[in-house]
């Protein structure tokens, strides 16, 4: 099939479906949904298509105006004006609908769980790790997408050696996943009289929030225990079992909650949890079957790999993966410029994606 022809069937298509929807014979209100999901999904891209299109079709009529021996001189360079501005405009609208056209990660739209873990460096890594976290949520907050912290254990003295997030709106994962890895800091620490600079660092896995329909846990895979929430000290901090560990026995993946006071909203948590764990995993065996190198690709989800530096008496951010340097770090931990980072990243993923199919 030409890339005409697969053009014509989309635009095809994304009439078919305004003509089915619009004409009230939908009686399945799942049918309806998905049918406005795909019309969604295709809308814009449509639009880019009659872009291009209308683009094409005004040049060649200017080309010709230009080639016309009858056209007087002013309208000829009025013609030849537009038709460079054109010629500058077609190749960037079919490099936007080229990478439109690339095989979406299914994923994408979806919600995200975010983990944060200290690494090395003590409670340097734990007052690191609390700084990745404030970064985060001001990165969520800056888009609208809802924060919400479902686990957290902190070091009493402002660091945090764990955390898991569910970060709910639009596009959160497509937008969160390159920043699973090592995430590494230099900086002199408040308590470090001789002004030496330490290196620590600390883990983020961001895993695509997986719904029923993606993982379907079987009651008979999962074993569930149940115990008094400890505090900091190791003291119990209520005097019921709320607390909750889940072993899913086939994937050995073990998830523990016990920040609710409620046995069943820890349960449901850890639920969670386990689901984006497991649907996490199934990707990346999906991944490594299709024999990709994932720690050459941006964006792999590797966690062992080292993926960005923030360089503390330099007032640098410098993402390893794309040999990219921002002197922007305050921005960048405000979650300002971020964004930056988010952008390079998903235009140099697009770039190997569209070196692959071209």
């Amino acid at each position: 099939m030409s890339v005409d022809e697969r053009l014509d069937q989309i635009v095809a298509r994304h009439s078919e479906l305004s003509s089915l929807m619009s004409g009230g014979d939908i009686s399945d209100s799942d049918e309806f949904v998905r049918m406005s999901k795909e019309f969604a999904e295709l809308d814009p891209l449509v639009t880019c298509i009659i872009e291009l299109r209308d683009a094409q079709n005004e040049a060649g009529d200017l080309a010709e105006l230009i080639a016309d021996p009858d056209s007087d001189d002013e309208m000829r360079s009025m013609a030849q004006a537009e038709f460079q501005e054109l010629t500058r405009r077609v190749p960037e609208i079919e490099k936007k609908l080229q990478i439109m056209l690339l095989p979406r990660d299914k994923a994408d739209d979806k919600n995200a769980i975010l983990e944060v873990r200290a690494g090395t460096g003590g409670d340097e890594a734990a007052l690191f790790a609390a700084d990745l976290l404030r970064m985060y949520q001001r990165f969520a907050d800056k888009h609208g997408w809802k924060f919400e912290i479902m686990s957290a254990s902190d070091t009493g003295i402002g660091g945090i050696k764990e955390a898991s997030v569910e970060i709910s709106g639009k596009a959160v994962f497509a937008r969160l996943k390159y920043e699973s890895g090592v995430h590494r800091v230099q900086r002199v620490p408040e308590t470090e009289s001789g002004g030496r600079i330490h290196t620590s660092a600390a883990t983020v896995a961001v895993l695509p929030e997986a719904e029923e329909v993606d993982v379907h846990i079987e009651d008979k895979d999962i074993r569930i225990d149940t115990y008094r929430a400890q505090g900091a000290g190791g003291q119990h901090v209520n005097t019921t079992d709320s607390a909750v560990r889940i072993t899913h026995i086939p994937t050995g993946i073990v998830v523990q909650q016990q920040d609710e006071k409620s046995q069943h909203k820890n349960r449901a948590k850890a639920l969670k949890i386990l689901r984006a764990r497991i649907y996490d995993t199934e990707r990346e065996a999906q991944a490594n079957a299709r024999a990709e190198d994932r720690r050459n690709q941006v964006g792999s989800g590797d966690r062992s790999e080292r993926i960005r530096t923030y360089n503390f008496p330099q007032g640098r951010v410098s993402d390893h993966r794309i040999n990219l340097t921002l002197h922007k770090l305050e921005k960048v931990l405000e979650g300002e410029a971020l964004d930056e980072i988010v952008d390079a990243l998903t235009s140099e993923d697009q770039a190997r994606k569209l070196s692959e199919v071209t």
